[in-house]
């Protein structure tokens, strides 16, 4: 890890890469958090769990909960 505010992992992308080829058979492990809303919207944003609580806010995707499908069903 490190203090960069890129995220929880500021090697370059040709490191990642390459660190994902030797290592393909490891998915990283993600937490999904829900908001519902009353008037707009409800959204889901996914994180890292590896990525220490600090970075999380800079290390994410957020969209909208309709957009999300169930990883099975798209099998």
């Amino acid at each position: 890890m490190s203090n960069s505010s890129r995220g929880c992992d500021d090697r370059t992308v040709r490191q990642r890469l390459e660190a994902a080829a030797i290592d393909a058979d490891h998915v990283p492990a993600l937490e999904c958090v829900i908001v519902r809303y009353r008037t707009q919207a409800d959204r889901c944003t996914i994180t890292p769990r590896e990525c220490p609580e600090d970075e999380q806010t800079t290390t994410w995707l957020s969209t909208d909960l309709s957009a999300v499908v169930d990883l099975d069903s798209m099998r």
